[in-house]
């Protein structure tokens, strides 16, 4: 195999990675997990 064909696998395999990453993200299930992190700023200023 050469490094054209070893270029486009790593290629291919990053890809297949961030779109994993993105359904992952933006699945439902995460929702209310993502929604806490976002308020986690916002929390324990009162002093």
């Amino acid at each position: 195999m050469d490094t054209i064909g070893l270029r486009s696998i790593a290629t291919v395999l990053a890809l297949v990675t961030f779109v994993g990453i993105w359904v992952w993200a933006w699945s439902g299930r995460h929702k209310k997990d993502f929604d806490e992190a976002a308020r986690l700023p916002l929390e324990g200023d009162e002093e």
